[in-house]
């Protein structure tokens, strides 16, 4: 199965179909499939359906329009009851025609006068319509009048073949659907007719002719009484009765390709009925191959889409990552930029700062005043650096002068050797009001400085 395109999935499907209805033929069975999405439930279903002669989902409407039907008799095989196998009303079977040139020749005289007889018929049928003899029925029920015919039928013909249980146009669109042969029968009063009755009585009743027809083919009936069997009997030409035609699709159009005149034995019905399916084989094979072509063609469209677009998708992610990605790397950046951007301004407002605390450094008092104080500051590089307060200098002022010297850290803060002791801090230059004021106005003889006193400058940055 392969080979005709079919994954290993619908391979299983197509066998499990095949188990669940008896169906032979593959090719049936995956055809049914592929017009019910590969949904094998609802497959089964309509093969159900079909088997009790219940339109399928199809057609389930009443109000289904019917497909035209082409109407050609240089299409069709004509069969009638003056043929081999045909019966009379004697109901006697006609036997095989004469060989000799006698019996010839008296056989396509009957012949071609039984087809001028119908042709005059039924041009006189025409003119007496068209005069208004016979006005036409109007169709308010079609769907009641198949289900009257087939009760009917089935009480006065115990066995019979599964008629379709649906309206003529539900029976050619199901047909059509399921490529499938119909046969519509039309049914004449059998009282008034018997060779209606031979024919419903003997050669419907036949096993072998029931189980071919309800295999191979779907069947509809309907009586020429009812306005729905005489709209469908106008439209079909009928010359005499019982009469069977049998429908196909054909080059894409549905056609009549057998007719069935007359009444005949079971052994001559089912001859018939396999010589006009095999003619017209072919063309449902092909129409079942271009059904599949078209299928395998939208499959293999579809698994392209699917990939074409989880190609995208997968596209749309890797893009989606980078973008993650470079927002990434832009926000690092960014980060880093006004980490760098910080700095400078930290840098630009300390050098401010040190241009504006430049003006409040005391001046140096000198080395022989009164209450002087030399301090050496011994700064983190190591470099030591002297210089002479006021007693009554405050630790600010002493914070100010640091602050603004080149060699002084931007944040550090001030102790004392041994004893080790703080004197200043940042937080409390940050502060700088409440207790953290008080300590940074304290004089420098406020503090226990004493002259040649040793301080460190401790860089709280490095």
């Amino acid at each position: 199965m392969e080979a005709d395109g079919l994954t290993n999935e619908q391979t299983e499907r197509v066998l499990q179909f095949q188990d669940l209805t008896g169906i032979e033929d593959m090719n049936i069975c995956r055809d049914v499939l592929i017009r019910h999405q590969w949904d094998l439930e609802v497959a089964f279903q309509e093969q159900l359906n079909i088997r009790e002669g219940r339109p399928t989902m199809f057609a389930a409407s009443t109000e289904v329009r019917a497909p035209a039907v082409i109407n050609d008799r240089f299409v069709q095989q004509v069969f009638s009851a003056n043929m081999p196998g045909g019966r009379t009303v004697s109901r006697v079977p006609s036997g095989p025609v004469n060989r000799s040139f006698r019996g010839l020749l008296g056989y396509v005289i009957n012949y071609v006068f039984q087809y001028f007889y119908s042709t005059l018929t039924g041009i006189v049928s025409a003119f007496v319509n068209f005069g208004g003899g016979n006005e036409p029925r109007l169709v308010t029920d079609p769907l009641g009048d198949v289900m009257k015919f087939i009760h009917d039928y089935y009480e006065r013909y115990p066995e019979h073949p599964v008629f379709y249980q649906g309206t003529y146009a539900q029976a050619l669109n199901d047909a059509k659907q399921e490529l499938r042969f119909l046969i519509v029968y039309l049914h004449k009063d059998p009282s008034k007719n018997p060779d209606v009755d031979s024919f419903c009585r003997e050669t419907l009743s036949s096993r072998s002719v029931i189980d071919y027809i309800n295999t191979h083919t779907l069947i509809w009936g309907c009586d020429v009484s009812s306005p729905e069997g005489y709209r469908v009997m106008q439209s079909i030409t009928v010359r005499s009765y019982p009469l069977m035609v049998v429908i196909s699709l054909r080059a894409n159009r549905m056609m009549i390709v057998g007719r069935f005149e007359g009444d005949c034995t079971a052994e001559e019905l089912l001859r018939r009925l396999q010589s006009v399916t095999a003619a017209n084989e072919v063309w449902l094979s092909q129409a079942r191959a271009d059904r599949l072509e078209r299928n395998f063609t939208q499959t293999l469209r579809r698994q392209q889409d699917e990939a074409y677009e989880q190609s995208l998708l997968a596209d749309e992610e890797k893009e989606r990552i980078r973008q993650r990605e470079r927002d990434a790397v832009r926000q690092a950046q960014e980060a880093e930029e006004r980490a760098r951007q910080n700095v400078e301004l930290r840098k630009e407002e300390i050098a401010r700062q040190k241009i504006e605390l430049a003006t409040l450094v005391p001046a140096e008092p000198p080395a022989d005043a009164a209450g002087v104080i030399a301090v050496v500051f011994k700064m983190p590089s190591g470099k030591r650096l002297e210089r002479r307060f006021h007693q009554t200098n405050s630790l600010l002022d002493v914070y100010h002068f640091l602050f603004c010297h080149p060699e002084s850290p931007d944040e550090f803060e001030i102790t004392t050797n041994f004893p080790k002791r703080v004197l200043y801090t940042k937080a409390e230059m940050d502060g700088a009001e409440g207790a953290a004021n008080e300590t940074l106005n304290k004089t420098l003889q406020d503090v226990g400085l004493k002259n040649r006193e040793v301080l460190f400058v401790n860089d709280l940055e490095a």
